[in-house]
Parts: structure tokens; C-alpha cells; sequence
């Protein structure tokens, strides 16, 4: 995605000053001389000038879209079987986060993370394995987003959208909703943790015992899910 916004940026510019240069080139070579206010010959119909403006424009367009198809294809291939799975949930108005570790021998479980508008849910991947992301939502349309993955996907009521990432650099990051679902779509915020793979297994680790296995669905009613002050506010 990266490599497909520069070379679109580099295109640009270039199709730019052509156009740019062209103009400049007009104004210059049929400027008025002497004070001849004479309009310059006007030319109708000059086919194969009309054939380029129309031709080139079409294959512009065609290369583009031959490597933004290219780009979207590589970023939706899943020929290669992920690491691990994390099933995330959008509800109004927060995530969940269900690791599908019950086959990885370091955790044995399945491990969710519940968010609410009171408290941002946390999502932990390790560095340098495939992640695969299904997502799923409980009420609305949401999108899942993290701006450093150059990606975004709609998260669909009755539809299970997937996509696969390779978190390569540590650090901790913001995920957001970037569809706009409801009053308090603002608040649908996470936080992205990119660790290694052992202080990852050791969080998996904490929430198994804090009990927080088993694959969590959150409710059709949003109301379990916002703070009591929103509740009362509404009532």
C-alpha cells in the first residue's frame, strides 16, 4: 500500500508538469507580439489530437488501476495460514477482541478482551507473525482501522470480513471506527500494543487468569455497554 501511494504521488507530479509545461509552452509561443491583438488560427477537428487527449487519459487510468487491483489483492491474499486469529467484535461503541490461541501450547485458551466507552480494550499482537482479523459486528456497519497498517476494513452485521497483517515494528499504536456509526462513534478507540512474542504469550497468560476465556459476544443492546451517566441521559 505504501509503495502504490508514492508511485501514485510520483505519477501524479509527473502528469503535472506535462500538463504544467504544456500550458506554459501555449502561453508563450502564441502570446500576442507588437501589440497584435489578432486571436491566433483556430483548428477544429484535428482527429489525432483529439484521439490523444482522449486515449492517453484512458490509459492512465488503466495503469493505475492495474496496480491499485494488484495492491488490494496482496493486502486481501490469505494463501499463507496465519499464526494466530484474533475475532474482533464492533458493538456501539467499542471492540472486542477474541485470541483464538485454544491450539497455541503457550495459552491453551481462548482469550477476550471486552471494551467499553469507559474503558479502551487493549489488543496485544507479536512481532513478525501473521495476524489474521475476523471481523464482525453485533449492531451497525463500523471499520476497522489502524493508520499504521495502511488498511481499513467494514465490519458488517451478518458478514465476516478477514484480512491478514504482519505487525513488523514494536510500539504501541491507536485503532479507531472510521465509519460513521452512531452518537458516540468517537469513542470507538483502542489501543494497539505491538510486542514480542514472549511478553505477548505473558499477557495472554495474565488475562487467562483473571478469567477472561472463552469467546465473548458482546450484547445487541448497546445500552449494557455505556456508561450509566449516558444511560440515565437517554432515560
Amino acid at each position: 500500500m505504501g509503495n502504490l501511494w508514492v508511485g501514485a504521488w510520483i505519477a501524479s507530479l509527473v502528469i503535472g508538469l506535462l500538463v504544467w509545461g504544456l500550458i506554459g509552452w501555449s502561453v508563450f509561443r502564441y502570446r500576442s507580439k507588437d501589440g497584435d491583438n489578432t486571436a491566433p488560427r483556430q483548428t477544429k477537428y484535428h482527429l489525432p489530437l483529439e484521439l490523444l487527449y482522449t486515449l492517453v487519459p484512458f490509459l492512465i487510468i488503466g495503469v493505475m488501476f492495474f496496480y491499485t487491483m494488484k495492491a488490494a489483492d496482496g493486502m486481501l491474499d490469505q494463501s499463507e495460514e496465519p499464526d494466530l486469529q484474533v475475532n474482533v467484535i464492533g458493538q456501539k461503541w467499542s471492540w472486542t477482541f477474541n485470541y483464538m490461541e485454544q491450539d497455541n501450547p503457550a495459552v491453551g485458551a481462548v482469550v477476550h478482551e471486552r471494551g467499553t466507552m469507559e474503558q479502551l480494550p487493549d489488543l496485544y499482537l507479536p512481532i513478525n507473525k501473521r495476524v489474521r482479523f475476523n471481523l464482525e459486528s453485533v449492531d451497525v456497519i463500523h471499520s476497522f482501522w489502524i493508520p499504521e497498517f495502511y488498511t481499513k476494513l467494514d465490519v458488517i452485521p451478518g458478514v465476516t470480513n478477514s484480512f491478514d497483517v504482519t505487525p513488523n515494528k514494536l510500539g504501541d499504536y491507536t485503532g479507531k471506527c472510521a465509519e460513521l456509526c452512531g452518537t458516540y462513534h468517537s469513542a470507538m478507540l483502542f489501543h494497539l500494543h505491538v510486542v514480542t512474542e514472549e511478553e505477548y504469550e505473558a499477557k495472554l497468560k495474565e488475562m487467562v487468569a483473571e478469567g477472561a476465556t472463552g469467546e465473548y459476544v458482546p450484547p445487541k443492546d448497546y445500552s449494557q455497554v455505556i456508561p450509566a451517566a449516558i444511560n440515565e441521559e437517554h432515560e
